[in-house]
């Protein structure tokens, strides 16, 4: 039985994590999943939302935005169109992302093509100042 598994998280533009960890758990298109070191073969969507991983005794927490999972051979690979540490998020730029996403929500109705790009920007918005509160610990 592997003792770690490796992560590694890849965006468009950087390589952001290539650790060993503990365990992973990601939010899933259809639902919040773990990956334990020997996971099953896996490959899944994700939607925006918290990845947290554990190292020893430490927890990190990452902001990630639609993208793919593959777990294979004891390595997990994300690819996603955004990452971020929750020590890396600007909190004051996330809130003002989230100001001018639920302001130009106010304006619209559900017909208007805009209204489902402001509902993502909400989305990952929120995501961000709720990611940026949570500390390694």
């Amino acid at each position: 039985m592997a003792e770690k598994l490796k992560l590694e998280m890849v965006t468009p533009y950087k390589r952001v994590l290539s650790e060993e960890v503990d365990e992973v758990t990601a939010p899933g298109s259809i639902g919040e999943f773990g990956v334990l070191p020997d996971h099953t073969s896996l490959l899944t969507t994700l939607k925006v939302g918290e990845l947290v991983y554990k190292q020893g005794n430490e927890t990190f927490y990452v902001a990630v935005n639609w993208g793919y999972v593959e777990v294979e051979d004891n390595v997990m690979t994300v690819l996603v169109e955004t990452a971020e540490p929750s020590d890396h998020i600007d909190v004051a730029r996330a809130k003002a992302a989230l100001g001018r996403a639920e302001e130009a929500l106010k304006g619209l109705s559900s017909e208007d093509k805009e209204f489902k790009v402001m509902q993502a920007a909400l989305e990952r918005a929120m995501n961000r100042v709720q990611v940026a509160g949570k500390k390694t610990h």
